[in-house]
C-alpha cells in the first residue's frame, strides 16, 4: 500500500472511469447529499491497480465490469437517495476485489474505512473457507436484511446478463437458470421492476431448456416478457 498517500500522481483515466465520474458529478448537482468523487477516485485507482491485467470472457478488461456496475447502481440510487451515498458506490466498485485479487479487508479498511471493507466482504462469494454460488450470497444477504447490498448484487447480475453473450454455453444456461431462480424474484422484492423486465427477457432470450433446467421450468408459468411468475426461493 505504498501509494496510499500519493495514488492521485498514478491516476489513469479511462473510458470507463470518466463515464462513472461524469456522471456522479452530474447527479451530485440533483441530490441532497453529494458522493465525494474523490473517495470514488480512489476506488476506481485501486480496482485497476488490483484486477490489474485481468480479462472478462469479452476481452475487456475485468475492472470494466465494477466501474459499470457502481454507474448503474448510481443511477438507480440517484432515484432512491438512502442508497446514495459515497460507502455504497466504492463498495460496488470494490465488490469482486477480496474474492479475485490480493486486495484484502484489513487494506480497504486501512485505505477507506471499516464499514466499506465489511461491506465488500459481505459482497465475497468465498464463505466458511469456500466459494459459494451467487445465489446463496442473495439469500444470506436477505436474511440478513442487507438491502442496500442486495441492490448492489442486482446490478452485478444485470450486467453479468447484459453481457452474457460471450461465455461458454454450459456457463450461460447455468447463470440463467440462476437468474431466474433467485434474481428475478429478488429485482421484484426490491421493487426494481425496470430491471426484472429487462432481466426477464435476457433469460427468455438465452435460455436452452434441457432436462437438467425443469427444475426451473417449474418455477415459470409463462415465458412472455415481463410476465413470468413464478414461487420465490428466497422470500
Amino acid at each position: 500500500m505504498e501509494d496510499v498517500n500519493c495514488w492521485k500522481l498514478k491516476f489513469s483515466s479511462c473510458q470507463c472511469s470518466d463515464k462513472l465520474l461524469d456522471s456522479l458529478n452530474l447527479l451530485n448537482t440533483k441530490v441532497r447529499c453529494p458522493i465525494d468523487l474523490n473517495e470514488v477516485a480512489k476506488a476506481i485507482y485501486y480496482a485497476k491497480k488490483y484486477h490489474g491485467s485481468q480479462m472478462r470472457e469479452s476481452g475487456d478488461p475485468y475492472y470494466s465490469h465494477p466501474l459499470e456496475v457502481a454507474y448503474l447502481f448510481a443511477e438507480y440510487a440517484r432515484k432512491n437517495e438512502q442508497y446514495y451515498k459515497t460507502d455504497l458506490v466504492v463498495t460496488a466498485i470494490l465488490h469482486d476485489c477480496i474474492e479475485d485479487t490480493k486486495l484484502t479487508k484489513e487494506m480497504i479498511s486501512t485505505i477507506f474505512n471499516r464499514a466499506v471493507a465489511s461491506k465488500v466482504e459481505d459482497l465475497t462469494r468465498i464463505k466458511f473457507d469456500k466459494k459459494i454460488t451467487a445465489g446463496e450470497t442473495v439469500n444470506l444477504l436477505f436474511l440478513q436484511h442487507k438491502n442496500d447490498l442486495l441492490n448492489i448484487k442486482l446490478f452485478d447480475r444485470f450486467h453479468n446478463m447484459s453481457t452474457i453473450s460471450s461465455m461458454k454455453p454450459e456457463k450461460v444456461q447455468k447463470i440463467v437458470e440462476e437468474t431466474m431462480l433467485y434474481f428475478l424474484p429478488l429485482a421484484s422484492y426490491l421493487g426494481i421492476y425496470e430491471i426484472k423486465k429487462k432481466l426477464t427477457k435476457l433469460c427468455c432470450d438465452n435460455l436452452v431448456f434441457t432436462p437438467s433446467s425443469r427444475q426451473v421450468q417449474r418455477h415459470w408459468s409463462t415465458c412472455r416478457l415481463g410476465k413470468i411468475h413464478f414461487f420465490s426461493p428466497i422470500l
